[in-house]
This record gives structure tokens, sequence and C-alpha cells, in this order.
């Protein structure tokens, strides 16, 4: 069982609170006029299949499902032409975590699942810059082995002022007593839970001094919130979930991820040459280093600290909703009951019907004993103020709620077509549970 309770260690001085939210004050940058982005057409091959890693040194190579095919790193406006060949003995869904407006590419409602030894090919159009993820999961609970997502990025239009520009995934692990890598959606009694860092247990990243660092962190996890934090470094979020925010410095200087959740940080290395930083993982129970960021003595390519950098480019979301005359829906995480289904499940019929143009509101009630994480696919959301006279300054397509808890969040029904929704409780043996929505 994973619990997310009080923790209070010196070095990781969380509470229950700030791990779940986490999110600090921000202000939105904003959004520069609209424009037609420049589109190139990009053949993109993929195919799902097994493959053996290292997970622990003292264990063989536990079997997972991954996903082939070339650095998923593209520009804002890029045209991808995907084929996807499925090399996993069953079905296989594909989805694109913050990819606004895909409709052409969501799994499921949209698009069947993929079978076995199929190939199918379809159109993903990056209208956004950001940090995604793919994930070949959807279908994974109670399979044979768990599944592995990439990163898809997406680089700005216009050159970004780092030094280095870094990804850092982060996955889950649950490992049985002979080694084997156990699938979520089961029990994991007798598993033991652990976390790896670009696929490896710890993960050194060289700089040196005054260089700027553009970490983009992405928990790839299937069911845990985790914390992030470097010790004696300022981490100066950026983006959320994919979407730009107004700089501010993460709260108790950690970031909070929920699965599937991701943050762009810059890092400006301040340590002297010889030095390192232990960067820390919090699972909810405790903290422990998962890599180092060690200061070098190669020559500095600058002799003094970068001014602090200006917002990222904005993508264009709307910097105002029109809540007066919002759609409003209330939508209890309550499993079956109130009409969520198993992906297997999930039927092209009583969606929950959007229209194109309006600001819709949903009322999002976590009636189970546990943190349950929303993520919504096709649009991101604002985080409502609890009266629903404002809105927290960044942009979601992921968020944890506690128990007991309901939270109000909005977004601009801009991208016509059918999306998922999806709930699961931070629990290895809780089901992924389905609804979608359309937009006309």
């Amino acid at each position: 069982m994973v619990r997310i309770g009080p923790m209070a260690s010196p070095e990781f001085p969380l509470d229950r609170r700030a791990f779940l939210t986490g999110l600090g004050a921000a202000s939105l940058c904003p959004a520069l006029p609209a424009s037609v982005m420049a589109q190139t057409r990009i053949a993109l091959t993929l195919q799902t299949r097994a493959e053996r890693i290292s997970l622990r040194p003292d264990q063989a190579d536990a079997s997972v499902w991954s996903i082939g095919g070339p650095e998923l790193r593209f520009k804002r406006g890029d045209m991808l032409d995907v084929s996807l060949a499925n090399g996993e003995p069953g079905p296989v869904a594909l989805s694109w975590r913050g990819i606004d407006g895909g409709a052409a590419a969501e799994p499921l409602a949209s698009r069947p699942p993929l079978a076995a030894g199929a190939t199918e090919t379809f159109a993903l159009h990056l209208r956004h810059a950001g940090t995604f993820l793919c994930d070949a999961g959807l279908l994974g609970d109670g399979g044979a082995r768990p599944s592995r997502g990439r990163a898809l990025i997406a680089a700005e239009s216009s050159p970004i002022s780092v030094d280095r520009d870094e990804v850092l995934l982060i996955e889950e692990w649950r490992l049985k007593s002979d080694g084997s890598a156990l699938a979520p959606g089961l029990d994991p009694e007798n598993s033991k839970l652990f976390h790896t860092i670009n696929g490896k247990t710890s993960l050194d990243i060289s700089a040196r001094v005054n260089d700027r660092l553009r970490l983009r962190f992405i928990n790839a996890g299937h069911r845990t919130v985790v914390a992030v934090k470097i010790e004696n470094l300022e981490l100066r979020v950026m983006a959320i979930d994919g979407q730009p925010a107004e700089p501010f410095p993460a709260r108790n200087g950690a970031l909070v991820l929920p699965p599937g959740g991701r943050t762009d940080i810059f890092v400006d290395v301040t340590g002297a040459a010889g030095t390192s930083s232990s960067i820390l993982l919090h699972d909810g129970k405790e903290a422990r280093s998962i890599g180092r960021l060690i200061v070098t003595d190669a020559q500095p390519t600058r002799s003094t600290p970068q001014r602090p950098a200006p917002p990222l480019p904005s993508n264009g979301l709307p910097t105002q909703l029109d809540l007066k005359s919002a759609q409003r829906f209330e939508l209890p995480l309550a499993g079956l009951q109130a009409g969520w289904v198993a992906p297997t499940k999930l039927s092209t019929t009583d969606p929950l019907a959007f229209r194109a143009g309006r600001t819709v509101v949903l009322a999002l009630t976590n009636p189970g004993a546990r943190p349950n994480v929303f993520h919504l696919h096709g649009h991101h959301f604002r985080l409502l103020d609890r009266l629903d006279d404002g809105w927290k300054p960044f942009w979601l397509d992921t968020l944890a709620i506690e128990p007991g808890q309901t939270q109000r969040i909005a977004f601009l029904a801009e991208h016509a077509g059918r999306y998922l929704i999806e709930s699961v409780a931070t629990d290895w043996a809780a089901p992924r549970l389905l609804r979608w929505y359309s937009v006309a």
C-alpha cells in the first residue's frame, strides 16, 4: 500500500498539502498574438515491443514493454506522420499526454485498439511547444509485464537561452521476489517499490559553474505521486504539464509530480567546482537520492550567473475564461457506479458533450480513501479557486485530488473531436478507469 502522509525530514520538509499541490503562486505569462505555425511533415516510425532492462544490479534483467523508435524531439508546428506497429501479443492503445487537439490520434475514443501484429498510421500535429509523454500503458493493467513511456519534446520556435536541455524521466517499478516486474492493476503483495531516472537507479549530471540548465522532469510512473528536489539549488519553475508559466521558485524547493505530470525548471549552477548536489525523490514514505548534479572544474562559459530568465513563449492558450456562461458538470471520481469503466469496456456511446467555443467547468470529487489522479486528454485546464472567482495562474492536464476533496477545473472547449478522461487511485492494485467527452 502506498500512503501519502505527513513528511517532516530536515532535508525534505513537505507536508501532505504541499506534497499533493506543491505548485506555489505564479501569474500566467501573457499570450502572444495568434499566428500560423509553419508546418514540417516528419515521418515517425514506432513499434511496441518486448525489452529486457536492468533494474537492479543484484537481480536478473526484467522484461517490460517499450516503445521503440528514434528520439522524439521536434519543433512547435511540426506535423508527425506516425506509423505504429504493435509487437505485443495483445492489443495496444498509444496515448499522447499533453498534446492538445490531437483528435486523429486519440486512443479508444477516436481510434480502436491496435491488434497484435498490426500497423496503423495517423497524423499528430504539435501545435504547442512543451514536454509531453508518449505512453503505451492504457490497456496495460493486469498484464504480464509493465510498459514504459517515452518523453516527447516540441521545442519553442525561437531558441531558449540555456546551456543544457535535459529530460529526467522518472519511472516506478514493482519487483517480485524472482526479479520480474509487476504490471499495475495487480496485487503488489511481496513486491518492492523503487524508482529509476532515465532507466538508471542513479544518474549523474555534470555542469560548469554558472551554467543554466533546463531540466524537464516527467513522472512516467503508473500510480505514485512523487516529489523531487535538488539540494542547495533553487528550482525555477518555467512550465507545468507542457504549458509555460510565469517563472516562480518551487515551493519548499520541491516539485510535486503526479503520475503523468511534467514540470520544466531552470537551475543556475551556483556551487563551487568539485562540489555536488543530491537529486532527492520522495515517494510519500521516505526521501532517497536518485542522482547528483556535479559541478565540474571545466572553464566556465561566463564569469557571473545569468540574469533571471524571462517566461517561456506562450502557446496561445486563452488569457480569460468565461465562467459566468460556462457549461457545468459534476464528475465524481467514484468508479463504475459513476459511469467510469475499464479501458477494455469503453463504449462509443454516452459521452459528456461539450459545445465548441464554450468554457467547461468540471467539479471533481474524490469520495475514495486514497488520493486520486485525474487526467484530461485533448485540452489543458485551469484549477479554480474555491469560490469560482478566479483560477490558479498555471495550466494543467493532470491533477491529484485528496480523499474527500472537491476541486473545480475550467477549460475552453476549442478542439473538436472525441477525447478521454482518466481516473486512477494512488494504489498499485487500483484499476485505471475512463470516460470520454466530445466537443462539437
